[in-house]
């Protein structure tokens, strides 16, 4: 069983920044691919950035250069920083990540979701 855990989440006002942290635990064995999606209301879930273990990182047309994603392999965790937030960023993020648990079982899971509101 693998679980992640966000946090960072809140209210900022626009122009503002946080920094979302989502860390992995359980019975792993490696850690892969790790991303972040959000879903505002009445909206379909998407990608906003993702990473491999290596660094390479991938991001949404919409967030680049305003946010940055980042990983620390030693602690299983993966981070958002948001910068120049918008109203339009509202959303709640869901961190995801994938990789093989200790039983050698490819394992991808979501986190709980954390809101993140910009207000204008």
């Amino acid at each position: 069983q693998v679980q992640l855990v966000e946090s960072g989440g809140g209210l900022v006002q626009a122009g503002g920044s946080l920094r979302l942290s989502c860390a992995a635990s359980g019975s792993i064995l490696s850690n892969d691919a790790m991303g972040w999606y959000r879903q505002a209301p009445g909206k379909q879930r998407e990608k906003v950035a993702d990473i491999t273990s290596g660094g390479s990182a991938n991001y949404a047309d919409s967030v680049k250069s305003l946010f940055t994603i980042s990983r620390d392999n030693a602690k299983n965790t993966v981070y958002l920083q948001m910068n120049s937030l918008k109203p339009e960023d509202t959303a709640v993020y869901y961190c995801d990540a994938d990789g093989l648990d200790c039983s050698g079982s490819y394992y991808a899971y979501w986190g709980q979701g954390t809101q993140v509101t910009v207000s204008s």
